[in-house]
């Protein structure tokens, strides 16, 4: 199992998260989001919906982004995640995936 923790986007918009640990998953996301320009976009592929980054998307940067399902299980899910709003870059991200 690849345990890099630089997962990077790649040319087709997809950031696949599904080798990254667990432990940094949330926070290589979320800086790889915030680094994004205003109307940009990638696609995250996990191998479980990313529910609980949802909820901490939605406590830290409200109306500043969209989260659109493309594909939902049953082993795959893609969501594109849009950046809407210029928000300042947070100076220490968690790194927990789903509280585990």
């Amino acid at each position: 199992m690849n345990t890099s923790t630089e997962t990077t986007i790649g040319a087709d918009r997809v950031m696949d998260v599904r080798p990254t640990p667990c432990s940094v998953k949330h926070g290589l996301i979320i800086k790889q989001w915030l680094e994004l320009a205003v109307g940009e976009h990638f696609i995250l592929l996990n191998d479980h919906d990313p529910v609980p980054l949802r909820y901490q998307f939605a406590a830290q940067w409200p109306e500043a982004f969209t989260w659109e399902h493309l594909v939902k299980g049953p082993t795959e899910f893609r969501v594109k995640i849009t950046k809407l709003k210029a928000t300042a870059l947070a100076e220490e991200v968690a790194g927990r995936c789903g509280g585990h």
